[in-house]
């Protein structure tokens, strides 16, 4: 069987990627053929690895001879391409992700990533905080992959007890441990031809990482109780949200099995690092929950967006997701700080002076905040409260004076002033008790 003309220099029509592209897909093909010897298809296996090095030594020589002689390359413009642009370049791409992803340019080079590996066959580590979209970005690999139409198997590891692992995931033959009534297929058998998401995978057990690593090497299971090996073609997809190269150093991750798992490394960054997106999550989750929910989309009002837009979020986009759905819910045609959860809803501001300063909105000042996002916001509130203040003071409480005076829309200044709990007739009345006393 010929693999290659060896005959015919490699012709410019056909790029070395493409051709090593066409050696891949060869290999996997030979790696599942069934009418062929297992020796003849080692043979023919070899083969196309020695086709595929030479290839890349080729294409290494001609980029450096085509390097030496070449002018300056001028920037590649994708460079600069500002988070819009690049966001746009992907949809025009035709590369499928969710609305839900952002312009944030760390999601965006996460996004670039699983571009490249999605027609891939290799395995992808996506690592990153609970609640970031791992399962989501696995999904978007798969659905840009040449297995779209073929099975999307998820798994969470660590929700699986330990004497079932094995089960689970390669299946059983009937009567291999009590309860086994019937045979049944594992979750690799069910994703065969397709993708499987193996979600939590550091808290898989180290005797689940060695059968694990066996179906990456050999590409075939053994359900339990059963001597008999089936060939499975599955991709495998991970995500954790552990450091699973602290963990290997430790000895509680297989450090071969990490390597064999992060050929493609895609990393989520945290929803506190992508504070440009939330907006965008707000809006997208409002009208999501609005048609589950079968209403129009709530409103929120000024103070609620505000706390929106500068919470923390410890469980990123999945309690955003659910804040939203949780506030479409409770509220009627708008929502306020008091349709939040109790445990994360800020104190209600008083009208009163603290010593020394002014409340901050929500009831947390600078020396009570307990982290450096919430001491700036309220050191934030707590300056435009007393610029609000200290105007009404001097323009006798007249709102349209202070309008006036600090070149600002009227509306929006009554909505600061409803913001901080500010009434304008207690400084009229304070200007009134001045003139008397004059």
């Amino acid at each position: 069987m010929k693999l290659f003309n060896q005959g015919g220099a490699v012709g410019s029509t056909l790029s070395y990627a493409g051709l090593i592209e066409k050696i891949e897909i060869l290999r996997s093909t030979l790696r599942w053929a069934s009418r062929l010897e297992r020796a003849d298809i080692e043979k023919l296996l070899k083969q196309a690895t020695t086709l595929r090095d030479e290839v890349m030594q080729l294409s290494h020589k001609e980029r450096f001879v085509q390097a030496a002689v070449a002018e300056p390359a001028e920037p590649e413009p994708a460079a600069d391409l500002g988070p819009r642009e690049r966001r746009q370049a992907l949809l025009e791409r035709s590369f499928i992700f969710e609305g839900t992803f952002g312009d944030n340019p760390k999601l965006l080079e996460a996004l670039e990533i699983a571009e490249k590996a999605a027609p891939t066959h290799l395995p992808v580590l996506i690592d990153g905080e609970s609640g970031t979209g791992k399962e989501l970005m696995a999904k978007v690999i798969h659905a840009n992959g040449s297995r779209t139409d073929k099975p999307f198997i998820s798994v969470n590891c660590g929700a699986i007890p330990e004497n079932l692992i094995e089960s689970e995931l390669f299946g059983h033959k009937k009567g291999a441990f009590t309860g086994a009534a019937s045979d049944r297929r594992g979750k690799f058998e069910s994703a065969h031809t397709g993708t499987i998401f193996l979600d939590e995978i550091g808290e898989l057990p180290l005797t689940g990482q060695v059968k694990l690593l066996r179906v990456l090497e050999a590409h075939e299971i053994q359900r339990v109780g059963s001597d008999e090996t089936i060939s499975v073609d599955t991709r495998i997809v991970a995500a954790t949200n552990r450091d699973l190269r602290r963990l290997s150093e430790e000895g509680k991750f297989r450090e071969d099995l990490f390597y064999r798992l992060s050929v493609i490394h895609v990393t989520l960054p945290p929803l506190r690092e992508r504070r440009d997106e939330i907006a965008l999550l707000v809006a997208f989750f409002g009208d999501e929950a609005a048609g589950s929910l079968k209403r129009r989309p709530v409103k929120l009002t000024p103070r609620l967006r505000d706390f929106l837009m500068n919470y923390a979020y410890p469980g990123n986009i999945r309690e955003l997701r659910n804040l939203m759905y949780r506030v479409s819910c409770l509220a009627g045609d708008t929502a306020d700080l008091e349709h939040l959860p109790q445990d994360i809803r800020p104190r209600a501001a008083g009208p009163a002076l603290v010593a020394g300063g002014v409340a901050a909105a929500g009831g947390v000042d600078a020396t009570t905040a307990t982290s450096l996002s919430e001491a700036k916001r309220a050191a934030s509130d707590e300056a435009e409260r007393a610029f609000l203040e200290r105007g009404l003071h001097e323009v006798g409480g007249t709102v349209a004076e202070l309008a006036r005076r600090f070149d600002m829309n009227r509306s929006h200044l009554q909505m600061l002033l409803k913001k901080h709990g500010i009434h304008s007739k207690d400084f009229r009345h304070q200007a009134a008790q001045g003139g008397k006393a004059g």
